[in-house]
């Protein structure tokens, strides 16, 4: 598969890595310490790894794992259109449908984006 360049010279799947990392940063106050971008026709999947912030990782250890994922259900309800908008302009394609979810032992993060239609006036990505 071609690695498209965005403006800033990455390619396509490191741009949407870093994406999902900054905006989990911007809300968390963390970001993911690994990721990585899958694309397959229509779908972006973004796997982040060592997401949890120090207190969290606390939580999980005194057995409040159930709290720790309904916190990060919060935050991903919160970032659900930033993370939309910001990956239809890198793809040039309609997000559908956002799907998210964490584990937290071990500590992961999953990130799905749906694609659809090209918005009007973009040319797609190579990649996509």
């Amino acid at each position: 598969m071609p690695h498209t360049r965005t403006h800033e010279g990455q390619s396509l799947k490191s741009a949407l890595s870093d994406l999902v990392v900054r905006t989990m940063q911007d809300y968390t106050g963390r970001g993911a310490t690994r990721a990585r971008t899958l694309i397959e026709h229509d779908t972006v999947m973004v796997v982040l790894e060592d997401i949890l912030t120090k207190g969290e990782r606390v939580l999980v250890s005194k057995g409040k794992s159930e709290e720790v994922l309904r916190i990060r259900r919060t935050f991903q309800d919160a970032m659900r259109d930033d993370l939309c908008q910001a990956v239809e302009q890198l793809t040039g394609r309609h997000v559908e449908a956002f799907m998210s979810t964490n584990h937290t032992e071990p500590d992961y993060a999953v990130e799905i984006f749906m694609l659809g239609d090209l918005i009007v006036g973009d040319a797609p990505p190579s990649d996509l």
